[in-house]
């Protein structure tokens, strides 16, 4: 006789259960990146330097493929600890819902509907639909663009580092750079690679195919035309082609005879890598082959504008994303032509979409303007870089100009926060933050007067 035993709930499990799904979700990553800083404060993840703050800081950075570090990855942790970092990179890239959800497919345990929800947070996902294909698809691509890019750069690294430590070095870059990380194993990033074709051909390759997004890869396998693709792949490949090529000759028109940065490299061929490289890798990115402090300021705050867009959406970028700043721009040639639709490559925009455009991009500039004046309280240092700092937190670049290590516990704190809400999402957290109600009482219609 089968006795029925009652499934106990804790109030823990209670009140998650009461959570909504981006709070979950935004519960999750804080949890990783928790459980990832003790797995690196451990004796075994680093060489006896690194304290608990330090160990969270970098795990935070990692989960949320930032890239930002108060102590040098290769010379501060082991192969350990860099393993421990490298899981934390591809966990928050691919989304912690990502591998749940490929994982229970698998071994074909179905995900129920509010694994779905959590899933469609995750991945910036307006609708249900079909997650488990998409989900396949992100594992997939990961799969074979980390591993193909770990080849091409053994070429680089097992010639001066050796099969062993050469091999990881190229697994370990490869993650960071497809999951737009940023965590390189060098204290001055990839400077020394500045004019390496190679270097400059795979890297940016990885980070851009992952800032994509995974639907316009998804698009782009399935469809293989230009007429076929969704709006949504046509204005991210058209609005990133033309963000690399406006920041690629203008970061190479600014900084060309700047002795600090590319006025200092001997070859015309070698000052263009540079500037393409330090061009794409705003795109949340990470990673320079030039000293980044160095820059003029006008370079500075053009980067900081592009670290502030970001890339895709369902990618493993951060900032506002590449289609919002689109809708922002198609908004506002809508309202100087007197038009109350939105209008690109044959179809309309509706209300709700500039609605949301408008709310992420308030939210993300208060949630900088905010870091700002925090951190700037804390600290002395240069405004400019101050900003930059905190730019490249949320845009979850990575990029430093050397501030992040000199900021004191409160700057820290500060920047983690900003990076974890650069991660998580502004609009993310909104939607759990407020309370849907419906009207009980309408007003008469009022004027104002902007402008």
């Amino acid at each position: 006789m089968k006795v029925a035993i009652p499934r106990l709930r804790t109030g823990l499990h209670r009140k998650a259960m009461r959570l909504s799904p981006p709070a979950l979700l935004a519960t999750f990553y804080l949890i990783l990146a928790i459980i990832g800083g003790l797995a690196l404060w451990l004796p075994v993840s680093h060489h006896g330097d690194v304290k608990f703050l330090d160990a969270f800081f970098t795990s935070m950075s990692a989960v949320t493929v930032t890239g930002l570090a108060v102590v040098d990855t290769g010379s501060a942790y082991t192969i350990f600890g860099q393993v421990v970092i490298a899981v934390l990179i591809q966990l928050g890239g691919l989304g912690l819902m990502t591998f749940a959800v490929f994982v229970l497919s698998a071994i074909g345990i179905s995900v129920g509907f509010s694994q779905r929800l959590i899933l469609r947070e995750d991945l910036n996902q307006s609708s249900l639909g079909d997650l488990a294909t998409l989900v396949r698809t992100i594992v997939v691509v990961a799969v074979i663009c980390e591993g193909v890019g770990a080849v091409l750069l053994a070429f680089i690294f097992v010639p001066t580092s050796g099969w062993a430590y050469g091999l990881w070095e190229a697994v370990f870059h490869s993650v960071s750079a497809f999951n737009n990380a940023g965590f390189g194993l060098w204290p001055d990033s990839l400077t020394r690679w500045v004019d390496n074709p190679l270097m400059n051909l795979v890297i940016p390759a990885l980070f851009i195919i992952g800032g994509l997004g995974f639907i316009v890869l998804g698009d782009l396998y399935a469809k293989r035309n230009w007429r076929g693709l969704s709006l949504h792949s046509k204005l991210m490949i058209v609005g990133t082609v033309s963000l690399i090529l406006w920041s690629w000759s203008m970061f190479g028109a600014l900084e060309w005879n700047n002795p600090g940065t590319l006025g200092a490299l001997d070859s015309v061929w070698a000052k263009v890598q540079a500037s393409w490289f330090q061009a794409v890798t705003t795109r949340t990115a990470g990673f320079n082959t030039i000293d980044i402090g160095k820059m003029h300021d006008s370079t500075v705050l053009m980067m900081m504008t592009l670290m502030l867009i970001g890339a895709g959406s369902t990618s493993t970028a951060g900032g506002i994303k590449v289609t919002t700043f689109i809708v922002l721009l198609l908004a506002t040639v809508a309202f100087f032509r007197r038009t109350t639709t939105l209008h690109a490559f044959g179809r309309s925009l509706g209300v709700n979409e500039v609605m949301k455009v408008l709310a992420l991009t308030t939210v993300s500039i208060f949630i900088v303007f905010v870091g700002l004046f925090i951190v700037s309280i804390s600290h002395d240092g240069s405004f400019i870089a101050l900003a930059f700092e905190v730019t490249s937190a949320f845009g979850t670049v990575g990029l430093s100009m050397g501030t992040t290590t000199e900021l004191d516990t409160v700057g820290r704190v500060v920047i983690m926060c900003v990076m974890f809400l650069g991660r998580v999402g502004p609009l993310t957290l909104g939607f759990f933050l407020a309370r849907h109600t419906v009207a009980k009482v309408r007003y008469p219609p009022g004027q104002i007067f902007l402008g």
